[in-house]
């Protein structure tokens, strides 16, 4: 349409990182035809790469207008959020101790094969790889929401045969997924109806009816542990923020008392500064002994939130790497070629 100026509103959330160094060139040739970019992203580093000028915003209001030229990730955090966050590696020295999930040779014809992975207690394990490598759809299958070719999935030791999602949340398997707003929220219900939602049956009495004072105390408990900023926990959780949005979606499965946690890109429409509350609370979690699977296709959030990485493409698990062990820029190369 001969467009002389283009806003662009997180075009790269769902690509690869071929296609988003693709579309980056796009950008640049479309500059220097003249064409003028607004490229609004929570991927700082694509925002460095590409932008001339960077705008940013807190809270609604200008916070200011800086030369991409010298300036850091750390110091656009900091821009972004007030506050300075150090990025070092978590990763603990190998856990000892009995496995709480093994999952030996999955398959689940045309989406991954041969999968075998542990986590033990405490333990954070990410499972990283480009966008269709069948990280999902193995996470899906774990939480019963699919049916595996073939295998085996052990939970303590004893063989789980799940027939849905409900088999899996009976079993103590959680599952946070990508997409919150579908398939996390019931977008018209409150807050506090939304937080229950997996333990209606332990505040309810034995004739069906739900228990306001349980209810309540159980609600108030996780929006305090949690530190999740509501105005009432009546709202509409459509009030909320997406990190508080996701901090109610982490909020409701640690309410059933998982053994196991599935986080299926815990940060997707996250802004940085809630990224990095999420991650404080991930990892208290696991030093409370929870195991932890995370699956996300951002390399630098596996790489200081993870114990172990499983590096997967075209459906198989094809590397394993410890943070300790590697740079971040050897794993980035790895995944993304």
């Amino acid at each position: 349409s001969n467009a002389r100026v283009i806003f662009m509103d997180e075009p790269t959330s769902s690509l690869t990182q071929t296609e988003t160094d693709n579309l980056l060139s796009v950008v640049r040739k479309l500059s220097k035809s003249g064409v003028s970019i607004v490229f609004v992203s929570h991927r700082l580093a694509e925002v460095i790469e590409i932008a001339n000028r960077v705008t940013v915003l807190r809270d609604g209001a200008l916070v200011g207008v800086f030369k991409s030229e010298g300036m850091t990730q750390s110091r656009l955090t900091e821009l972004m959020t007030g506050h300075q966050f150090n990025s070092v590696v978590s990763a603990k020295k190998q856990l000892k101790g009995e496995n709480v999930l093994e999952v030996n040779q999955l398959t689940r014809d045309g989406e991954f094969s041969d999968i075998n992975l542990n986590i033990k207690k405490g333990e954070i394990l990410s499972l990283t790889g480009l966008i269709g490598s069948g990280r999902t759809e193995l996470a899906l299958t774990l939480f019963g929401r699919s049916k595996p070719t073939s295998g085996n999935i052990k939970l303590n030791g004893n063989t789980l045969k799940l027939r849905s999602n409900r088999d899996a949340i009976k079993e103590g398997i959680a599952y946070v997924p990508e997409d919150r707003l579908s398939l996390g929220l019931v977008q018209p219900q409150p807050i506090s109806d939304n937080l229950v939602l997996p333990i209606l049956k332990f505040i309810s009495s034995r004739n069906g009816l739900i228990s306001k004072d349980k209810k309540l105390k159980i609600v108030n408990t996780f929006i305090n542990d949690l530190s999740i900023k509501i105005g009432h926990s009546d709202d509409a959780i459509t009030t909320l923020s997406g990190g508080n949005q996701q901090r109610i979606v982490l909020a409701k499965w640690l309410a059933s008392n998982p053994k196991l946690l599935i986080l299926d890109s815990p940060t997707v429409g996250v802004d940085v500064g809630a990224r990095a509350g999420l991650f404080q609370i991930v990892r208290k979690l696991a030093e409370e002994g929870l195991a932890i699977l995370m699956i996300s296709d951002e390399v630098p959030e596996v790489y200081f939130n993870s114990d172990r990485i499983l590096h997967m493409a075209k459906g198989k698990i094809i590397a394993e790497y410890r943070p300790n062990e590697i740079k971040l820029s050897e794993l980035e190369k790895a995944v993304y070629g």
